[in-house]
């Protein structure tokens, strides 16, 4: 059932009256006359005027399937995080999609006082992807399997309207003319296929491929993207289908060509420039971009991706554009095609929403494809590593240790008798405290490993607000230098790899990112079981038994396995806890022993990674 507002649907919200000038939109408020109120364009599927240019709309399928699909996607996002919210996705995901049925065709933007509408003309590639998105949403739902499969049917049928996205092997298009730059529905539809459609879809991708290498086979920069607004966008989303052609076949014919739009956007190109603000941070990269943010406040924009080179012919006939300081890639321009640093530059430099998203997309799925093909599948998060080799029985024991050293004599004892190496994390404070030298010396003499967990224990974001840092690279990285001064000073030396696990066991990918730039390897603790609890005591809140932190290990073992885990447990504890959990180490030890798992350092566990 349909909501009586379920048929609205918004295009555009303001209009090109913002490009008047640079403002910070909190201070934007005399460019319409109504304060910080911006006109909304309905999407009626008819053309629209609001100034003296007209646009060509002939529907609102190009709308309202992109909303099909993108709220779809929201339902199964937040369906085990937030059901009432996703239900209402689901429903406007329905609702749109209809809006797709009743009226089909492309919606374009509106503009007052310029020609440069946002001409989408293609729509049945938006009405694919939505088809096909309904197709995964219904069945999960367990609607009525004919029903179901008319969707599925209906997405094919709106591929065969469009097999190959038109711009590819083009010289040119106009504004947004194809978009989305690629067409998604094939990616998702072939997913989905198990007969001989799903071979017609994949050929699609590869003539669109075979159109642009015809082209770019020509040129020393594998170029076959044409020199359009936003090509960047164009050049990061015929990637993308390269990507996702190779992952459907596993053919590598256009690997090759692959990379080089990828390597294009990050600086082999003819101005030698990475096309991303602040990426790579030694790099030749935008300074100087369109874009009120930098320009009127300096504010980093790190990550953003620019418009890119544009046809000279092109560039020479825009409205408006002049460059506002001397141009450092002149002796690198053409009468082929420009690209300029300087916030004049409207067409060139002006980082986009869309083609930053593109690049996010085309990054995470680079990194997941390299971190899938790594030799002995460790599992990441936010960028340390938090389990081995998930295929075999071996398991690493990490003790870390800041104040407490209390079950030192204990742990080296029972490692020794059952001839187990383990890895110890101990602080600078721990390893200059006299009277843990003993036991710093014996473990060491064994053959444990030996590594840092901070010098003084700090504490590096917050704990609700992960992305939160509390400290600066300046302290983190002395901090970390001074623990391996403590940890030289007592000694111990020939770590030839170099892990680290954070202190309180908690850290983001920034830390993740300054500690590789240290040679480090940053880890943490396999989650699943509750031995990193061993050191609350009664009082606490959190507090667990040694018998409910045993049967946690028991537990997860049975219902799953504990290959390539990293148990993390404490050296000593607080006074207050008189349940030592490592007063049953030994118990463990032969419990996970007869349960077949090998023990590894850490080093032996992660070393092929590393």
């Amino acid at each position: 059932k349909m909501n009586p507002k379920d048929d609205w649907m918004f295009n555009q919200l303001g209009d090109d009256r913002d490009h008047r000038g640079m403002r910070i939109p909190k201070e934007d408020t005399n460019f319409y006359g109504r304060g910080l109120e911006r006109p909304v364009y309905f999407c009626t599927g008819e053309p629209q005027v609001r100034g003296k240019f007209k646009n060509n709309t002939t529907g609102v399928a190009s709308t309202a399937g992109k909303f099909s699909s993108a709220f779809g996607l929201g339902y199964k996002m937040f369906f085990n995080v937030n059901k009432t919210y996703a239900e209402t996705l689901l429903h406007h995901s329905v609702a749109a999609n209809k809006l797709c049925i009743a009226k089909p065709g492309a919606c374009q933007t509106a503009s007052v006082l310029s020609p440069y509408i946002y001409a989408e003309d293609n729509w049945t590639d938006d009405m694919e992807l939505a088809a096909a998105t309904q197709y995964e949403l219904q069945k999960e739902l367990g609607e009525n399997s004919v029903t179901v499969s008319d969707f599925l049917n209906a997405s094919y049928s709106y591929a065969l309207q469009e097999p190959v996205t038109p711009w590819l092997g083009k010289d040119t298009a106009n504004h947004y003319q194809w978009y989305p730059f690629i067409n998604v529905g094939h990616y998702e539809l072939a997913k989905i296929l198990r007969d001989k459609r799903r071979d017609t879809i994949i050929q699609f991708y590869k003539e669109g491929i075979q159109r642009v290498w015809n082209k770019a086979k020509q040129n020393a920069f594998y170029r076959g993207v044409p020199f359009i607004w936003c090509s960047n966008n164009l050049t990061v989303s015929f990637a993308i289908q390269c990507y996702w052609y190779r992952q459907l076949t596993g053919d590598t014919s256009f690997a090759e060509l692959e990379q080089a739009n990828l390597d294009w956007i990050f600086g082999c190109n003819p101005w030698g420039t990475s096309m991303v603000y602040a990426l790579p941070s030694w790099g030749d990269t935008p300074v100087d971009p369109h874009s009120a943010f930098t320009h009127l406040k300096n504010y980093p924009i790190d990550g953003g991706l620019v418009d890119g080179p544009v046809y000279t012919n092109i560039y020479k006939n825009l409205i408006g554009i002049q460059l506002m300081n001397p141009d450092e890639y002149a002796a690198f321009q053409s009468g082929l095609a420009v690209y300029h640093d300087d916030y004049g530059d409207y067409s060139t430099n002006e980082p986009t929403m869309d083609g930053t998203a593109s690049l996010i997309y085309l990054l995470a799925a680079k990194e997941a494809e390299e971190n899938s093909v790594r030799k002995n599948q460790l599992t990441y998060s936010h960028d340390a590593i938090i389990r081995g080799d998930s295929s075999r029985k071996e398991i690493a024991l990490v003790f870390t240790a800041d104040e407490y050293g209390d079950g030192l004599p204990s742990i080296i004892k029972n490692l020794k008798e059952q001839h187990i190496k383990a890895s110890f994390f101990f602080t600078g404070n721990f390893y200059r405290n006299e009277k843990f030298q003993s036991y710093i010396n014996e473990l060491n003499k064994q053959g444990n490993y030996l590594g840092p967990h901070s010098d003084k224990h700090l504490l590096y974001c917050d704990w609700n607000k992960r992305d939160s840092l509390l400290i600066d690279r300046g302290t983190f990285s002395q901090d970390l230098d001074r623990n391996y001064l403590a940890m030289q000073q007592a000694r111990i030396t020939g770590q030839e790899k170099k892990y680290f696990i954070p202190p309180y066991e908690w850290y983001n990918d920034t830390i993740a990112s300054w500690t590789n730039d240290k040679g480090v390897q940053l880890f943490n603790f396999t989650p699943g079981t509750k031995s990193n609890a061993d050191y609350t005591w009664p009082q606490l809140e959190n507090y667990k038994s040694s018998e409910e932190i045993f049967q946690s290990i028991i537990q997860y073992e049975k219902e799953k396995n504990l290959n390539g885990f990293i148990l993390l447990m404490h050296a000593g504890t607080d006074p207050r806890r008189t349940d030592k959990f490592y007063a049953r180490l030994k118990e463990l030890l032969d419990y996970l022993k007869k349960k077949g798992y090998q023990f590894k350092r850490i080093d032996e566990l992660l070393s092929q990674e590393f």
